[in-house]
């Protein structure tokens, strides 16, 4: 009875099969299990597969995005890609968690002055707030002339740092809007 048992799990063992196949590097038959032969690509049960870009920094990687149902299902390295060429870095290759997970903030969280708890505000009053705000801070912090009456026309109260995902165009808007409104301590963080 130990024999065969032996004898059993011997055969079962996928480097006898390998031998016993003549499948040596295991890339054959040998490699697969009756589990695995029944295994299913995850994005098989897509409905469309939409091309995409990694929003994580400025290298740009292409990205397939998976949809079924109107919803994300998996997103995966586009092959076609002449950047990435269908690879992905980990954060890049966790995407679908960034748009999928439930930690994520769907909603804008404003906390007040001195409180301990966020609220939820509409959008058009947070736009509301972050606008009034840019507005006041120009004015109390705008300086016409300099000490010996040379012309400034600039604010030292607003600055810029933008981060590595923003394109060219993205930044040329930024320079343009930030430079409109006087500031002059503008940094774009775009090294790639």
């Amino acid at each position: 009875m130990r024999a065969v048992r032996i004898r059993d799990l011997v055969s079962a063992w996928p480097v006898a099969r390998q031998l016993r196949e003549r499948d040596v590097l295991g890339l054959g038959a040998t490699a697969r299990s009756s589990r695995s032969a029944a295994l299913r690509p995850r994005t098989e049960e897509a409905d469309a597969v939409v091309a995409s870009v990694c929003p994580y920094c400025a290298v740009g990687c292409g990205q397939r995005v998976f949809v079924r149902d109107g919803r994300i299902t998996q997103i995966e390295g586009d092959p076609d890609s002449p950047i990435s060429r269908g690879r992905l870095c980990p954060k890049g290759a966790a995407t679908k968690q960034l748009v999928t997970g439930p930690a994520r903030v769907t909603h804008v969280k404003y906390r007040r002055p001195y409180a301990t708890e966020w609220d939820e505000l509409p959008l058009e009053r947070a736009m509301d707030m972050i606008a009034d705000r840019v507005i006041a801070t120009r004015a109390a912090t705008w300086q016409e002339t300099g000490a010996g009456g040379n012309p400034l026309k600039r604010t030292m109260g607003i600055a810029s740092l933008g981060g590595a995902t923003l394109d060219n165009e993205e930044n040329y808007l930024m320079k343009k809007l930030y430079t409109a409104l006087g500031a002059v301590q503008i940094e774009n963080q775009a090294r790639i």
